[in-house]
């Protein structure tokens, strides 16, 4: 992490993202707080536990869990995956604070940790536990972050994007969620 007391000369900065167009999407979101946008993904599993989501036209993701659960560990497991999700919403939060500030980042990392129980074995005859027993219990995010601001102004960039990341926040907020067999 950045050090006031320790000087350093940043010779490379990471990639920015364009400014302008950040404003402008700030801007929309100012004259239309409630707007929303939908994700989307089309899941296949090819058998045991390995599944392909395809988003867009990307290349699927991959998703398969570990021996010890009954898979093949071809693939991050599902709790990996959505711990890949919340580091990849947060990076992004990072930088647009970042950027809004003008802050230019020379270096942006996270270390991701979730502890999480499966002991009602996905509801497969396991012990019998409500959803709020069961799933991720704890998250710890550590950012590791440097740029041209000093440690306290880094913090805040941090915290301001906690605050406002979606995918933290749908982790920390309970959500409608609905499920039925397809038609």
């Amino acid at each position: 992490m950045s050090n006031p007391s320790t000087a350093k000369t940043v010779s490379t900065y990471l990639r920015p993202i364009d400014r302008d167009g950040l404003l402008g999407f700030a801007e929309k979101g100012r004259n239309n707080p409630n707007s929303r946008g939908t994700n989307k993904v089309h899941t296949v599993c090819e058998g045991q536990y390995r599944t392909l989501s395809y988003v867009g036209e990307h290349q699927p993701v991959v998703v398969d869990e570990p021996p010890h659960l009954f898979g093949q560990d071809t693939a991050p497991a599902p709790g990996e995956i959505v711990l890949s999700a919340l580091g990849g919403c947060l990076a992004v939060g990072i930088t647009a604070v970042a950027t809004w500030k003008e802050v230019k980042l020379s270096r942006l990392e996270l270390f991701l940790e979730g502890d999480i129980g499966n002991p009602a074995a996905w509801g497969a005859g396991g012990a019998q536990r409500i959803p709020s027993q069961m799933g991720f219990q704890e998250i710890r995010v550590r950012v590791l972050l440097e740029g041209d601001a000093s440690r306290e102004q880094l913090d805040d960039i941090v915290q301001q994007a906690n605050y406002f990341s979606p995918v933290a926040n749908t982790m920390r907020n309970p959500i409608n969620f609905e499920i039925a067999l397809a038609d």
